[in-house]
């Protein structure tokens, strides 16, 4: 499996959400809490299915729900964080 970037998770995260990939995530939002970023729990979640499918990486619900960050998924991913474009 390939590793999993910030730029992946971005990416993860708008087609989870029905958003257009044109629709950024701008900065350095690595540690702002999903729930900030304006992602629900059943998005995250659909977040966490989809790494599991894509990339071997299996999250419980604790892991991604509440205070989660994407810098958080990654680490637990096994993943570096790296900018997004």
């Amino acid at each position: 499996m390939k590793p999993l970037t910030l730029a992946d998770l971005a990416a993860i995260l708008r087609e989870v959400a029905g958003e257009d990939e044109t629709t950024p995530l701008e900065g350095d939002f690595a540690d702002v809490p999903f729930s900030d970023l304006g992602y629900d729990s059943i998005a995250v979640l659909e977040m966490a299915a989809r790494l599991s499918r894509d990339y071997g990486v299996h999250l419980s619900d604790d892991d991604v729900l509440g205070p989660a960050t994407p810098r958080q998924v990654l680490e637990l991913a096994g993943s570096e964080t790296e900018p997004a474009p």
